[in-house]
């Protein structure tokens, strides 16, 4: 059983399949020791609403490794952070406030495409949140969207399933890693970037890699991909597409069209109302984490998250766990 807490405020099941793998799969990601996860004015001075992080759904971010910094985030913040170790189900999610689902995944041997979740625990999430609860859906590249496409549109969610870029300024190289700011128009507005007062206001926000979303009737976007963004099936035609370009090949123009799929106007964020519920869903689960990259021989370390300077990931965070939990309007 998930453990019994006490309802704080708004009730709330928060789910984030939080999904995200370098594309080039040549370094190695942990969570940062020395992220800075204090908050200076807490929403909740102690025993706030109660988050459970999912770990029962082979799950690739846990609130003890990659999710580590987030879930600390959190708990200096106020909230209740704890570790969720069984299925989904009307009972189980009846005293929790806030449910956190981090790369959910399929269990070991399953058919590609198969789902993270059972029909029967998508029907309680789903009941859970038209009954006012709150639901953060994170799916990222392949083949993460597939193990969230199901519980994805219970709630009038597509997701693109494969692989976003988009070519760098140059074009002669793609980016795989995308800014959505106010100043190049593509972030929206909404309580969950506006914050409870300019001190909180969310100007840029940094993604690593990921996959589209599309927006269902009502929905707000929150983060938009340009207009040239397009999406591939796999990390290995992603790995196509990228050496034809950087290589200006004559067919790379062919390729492109062959591979991938126009999916400008797409986002990679989304808000929306579910009856008496919230649901926030993202394509992209890094921008939530704090994490160091180690890439090469000796190794090159670099930010990956919201310790990466310049951008408001942190804030971000924060302001939709408010939202969430019933602190924002």
């Amino acid at each position: 059983m998930l453990p019994t807490c006490r309802i704080v405020g708004l009730k709330c099941v928060v789910a984030v399949i939080a999904l995200h793998a370098d594309p080039t799969g040549a370094q190695m990601q942990t969570s940062d020791p020395d992220f800075d996860v204090s908050v200076a004015e807490p929403a909740y001075a102690a025993n706030g609403p109660v988050v459970v992080i999912d770990e029962a759904h082979a799950n690739f971010h846990t609130s003890t490794g990659r999710y580590r910094p987030f879930a600390e985030l959190l708990r200096n913040d106020g909230y209740t952070v704890v570790a969720g170790e069984t299925p989904f189900d009307r009972d189980a999610l009846r005293e929790v406030d806030v449910l956190v689902i981090s790369n959910a995944l399929p269990p070991s041997g399953a058919a590609p495409g198969t789902p993270a979740f059972t029909e029967r625990e998508s029907d309680a999430v789903e009941d859970w949140v038209r009954e006012g609860g709150s639901l953060l859906l994170i799916a990222d590249h392949a083949p993460f969207g597939s193990a969230a496409e199901s519980l994805g549109q219970r709630f009038g969610v597509t997701m693109g399933k494969g692989w976003v870029w988009d070519f760098r300024d140059s074009g002669a190289s793609i980016e795989t890693r995308f800014v959505t700011s106010r100043g190049n128009g593509l972030l929206g507005t909404h309580p969950t970037l506006r914050g409870r007062d300019a001190s909180e206001e969310v100007r840029s926000l940094k993604a690593f890699s990921g996959q589209s979303l599309g927006v269902p009737p009502g929905a707000t976007v929150l983060m938009k991909l340009g207009v040239t963004a397009r999406e591939v099936r796999n990390r290995a035609d992603l790995e196509a597409v990228r050496a034809a370009v950087a290589g200006g090949a004559a067919t790379a123009n062919g390729l492109i069209e062959e591979l991938s799929e126009p999916v400008g106007g797409r986002a990679q964020g989304i808000a929306l109302t579910f009856g008496q519920g919230r649901v926030v869903v993202l394509g992209e689960a890094a921008m939530l984490s704090a994490q160091v990259a180690r890439r090469g021989d000796p190794p090159t370390v670099t930010p990956m998250g919201m310790n990466e300077p310049g951008h408001d990931n942190r804030q971000f965070v924060l302001n939709t766990l408010h939202w969430l939990s019933g602190l924002l309007h």
